[in-house]
This record gives structure tokens, C-alpha cells and sequence, in this order.
């Protein structure tokens, strides 16, 4: 018989954090250093499933359902409505993303996973989603049930380890308010490209005004590093490196020592399916930013990559990154 899909619910805590712990450890095994696990994982994980089904109050709308067969929970997955970032326009409302922490035991009845797959992107489709993404680290059998569902690469998530103890390349330094406008100017170019690759990055009308606001608080926080190249007048590119979030990382996880490369933008990358100048410049800026990371003591990097930006890959994989996760969309 196959297994039956419902709601989570308060008793299945103990199952799904089981569950999840073997799933975040299949994660650890492909990258222990990327996936770390957080010192008593298991309190953390009830701790984020105990929060999303019993508190009023949610930072966004999430969804956990479980696999029920045999009178035990064989599989579970989380799913939430995405909030669109507020340079994009978002015409279609709110994406619904199923997360990484989904998880089906080995035993679990065939097309366990293609079930729950299902069920997710019912509950979705319920709260209003038009557009459904998927995340994918391990496990063939959600890559095939993404894949029969008709779910293609959006974004890539490249990640490095051996970030070295290089300095700063020279021609790169920090960011100061006199960069504001530059890096916006450079950020519009950025966002062309973006919507040239794939329409779902459509962008806001004020988007140049919602960034400019953002990168004068960015610079503000002591967290991150915001990098530049050239004169303020005439700027070459930009890199942030910021402090990973739990959008991209299930609570077993530590993300302390792992550090996110998402605004990132130099010329050499203006055209998707070439590199220019042999991306000097946006390596400069690529290695400058990891250099700030090894300055936190932050030993991993992760880096945003639309699926469609050739040259981008190019460098990154030049630079020693590999792929770590996978976003796909359905549209």
C-alpha cells in the first residue's frame, strides 16, 4: 500500500526530527564542511519544527507534511511561500519553494517521494503559488521526482572550502557611501542580465531606489564586507560577502563559519554566454571577497549562480568551486 500524506501535526515532532537529523546527515556526508552540523542538532530541529507548527506569529508561511505508512512516519517535507526580494517585480506573487529538509526512509513504500513531492506543491498551490521551486542537495530519488515533474535548474549554489590566507587583491577595497550610487549603477546592469537569462527575475520599477536604500544600510552592518574596484566615479564592480541564513541551511546545521556571495557584479560577466577579459577583474573581486571571509575566520564560501550565466560558472569553476545545491522552477 502506499504511504498516506498529511498535515504534520504536534505528535509526529519526534518522527520528523529522526526524520530530518538522517537527512542532514546525508548532506554531511557529501560536504561535511559546508553542511556542519550544529552541536545538539536534535534541539535545534525541534526547536524550528515545534515553532512552525504551533506559533501565531510566522515570519513567512511554511508547510511541513509527513508520510504516514504501517503506523510510522516514513517520510516528511517542508515547503513555504517565498517572499520576492523587493528589486524584483514579482508579477506572479509569492514562489512556493520546497526546502531541503525532505527526507523519505530507504523502506518507504515506491513513489514515497513523488507523493509527498505532489502534496507539497498542492498545499502550495492552495495558498496561492503560481511558480514552484525546488531545492536539491542529495538523494536521486527527489532529483528524478523534481524531474518528472517538469522542475529545470533556476539557480546554482556554488561552494569552496580552501579559501588559503591570500590578502585582498589591491585593486579591490572597501566600500564607502561615495560608492552608493556606482554599485547601483552596476547592480541595474546585473539585474539586465538577470531578466535577459530568465524572465523570472522580471525587475521592479523602483528597484534602483530600493537598492541604493539597501546598500546604505548594508553599510551599516558589521557582518558583512561590501568590496569595490576603481574610482567611486567610474566603478568597476562590487561583491558583498555576508553571513549565510537559514533559507538556504535546515536548523541541523552550524552556518557560522560559512559565509553567502549573492550581490556580486563586474563587466567581465556582462555577457551570459562569454568571459571577458578573462574575468580578471571579477576574479579580483571574487577572491577579495573570500579574503574578507578568512579575515571572520569564516571557512566556507557560498556563492548565488543563476543556471543560465555561462560566464559566471565559467569563473567560479575556475576559481575551485563546485556545485553544492540546485534551485529548479516550475512554472
Amino acid at each position: 500500500m502506499p504511504a498516506t500524506i498529511r498535515p504534520a501535526i504536534t505528535e509526529d515532532i519526534p518522527a520528523m526530527v529522526e526524520l530530518l537529523l538522517a537527512d542532514a546527515r546525508e548532506r554531511h556526508a557529501a560536504d561535511a564542511l559546508l553542511w556542519d552540523m550544529a552541536e545538539d542538532e536534535a534541539s535545534h530541529v525541534e526547536k524550528a519544527v515545534a515553532f512552525a507548527l504551533t506559533a501565531e506569529a510566522q515570519p513567512f508561511r511554511q508547510f511541513w507534511q509527513v508520510a504516514a505508512h504501517g503506523g510510522r512516519i516514513v517520510g516528511v517535507v517542508h515547503s513555504m511561500l517565498l517572499p520576492v526580494p523587493p528589486i524584483y517585480a514579482g508579477a506572479d506573487g509569492k514562489p512556493g519553494l520546497i526546502l531541503p529538509d525532505s527526507f523519505a526512509v530507504p523502506d518507504a513504500p515506491e513513489g514515497t517521494v513523488n507523493a509527498l513531492v505532489e502534496a507539497a506543491q498542492a498545499v502550495l498551490r492552495e495558498a496561492g503559488a503560481r511558480i514552484f521551486l525546488s531545492s536539491f542537495v542529495t538523494g536521486p530519488n527527489w532529483r528524478a521526482a523534481f524531474e518528472a515533474e517538469g522542475y529545470e535548474p533556476l539557480t546554482l549554489y556554488y561552494s569552496r572550502s580552501d579559501l588559503g590566507d591570500a590578502a585582498r587583491p589591491s585593486d579591490v577595497r572597501l566600500a564607502n557611501e561615495a560608492d552608493v550610487p556606482g554599485i547601483v549603477a552596476r547592480s541595474a546592469e546585473n539585474r539586465s542580465v538577470l531578466f535577459g537569462i530568465d524572465p523570472f527575475w522580471a525587475i521592479h520599477p523602483e528597484a534602483d531606489a530600493r537598492f541604493d536604500a539597501w546598500m546604505r544600510r548594508s553599510l551599516t552592518l558589521p557582518d558583512r564586507d561590501m568590496l569595490v574596484m576603481g574610482d567611486a566615479e567610474k566603478l568597476e564592480g562590487y561583491v558583498i560577502a555576508q553571513p549565510a541564513s537559514r533559507l538556504h541551511f535546515p536548523p541541523a546545521h552550524d552556518i557560522t563559519g560559512t559565509g553567502v556571495i549573492d550581490d556580486f557584479y563586474h563587466p567581465d560577466l556582462a555577457e551570459p554566454n562569454a568571459l571577458a577579459n578573462e574575468g580578471a577583474g571579477s576574479m579580483a573581486l571574487l577572491r577579495a571577497a573570500e579574503a574578507a571571509f578568512a579575515e571572520r575566520s569564516t571557512g566556507v564560501t557560498f556563492v548565488v549562480c543563476p543556471a543560465g550565466w555561462r560566464s559566471k560558472i565559467e569563473l567560479l569553476e575556475a576559481a575551485g568551486y563546485e556545485t553544492a545545491m540546485v534551485w529548479s522552477i516550475k512554472r
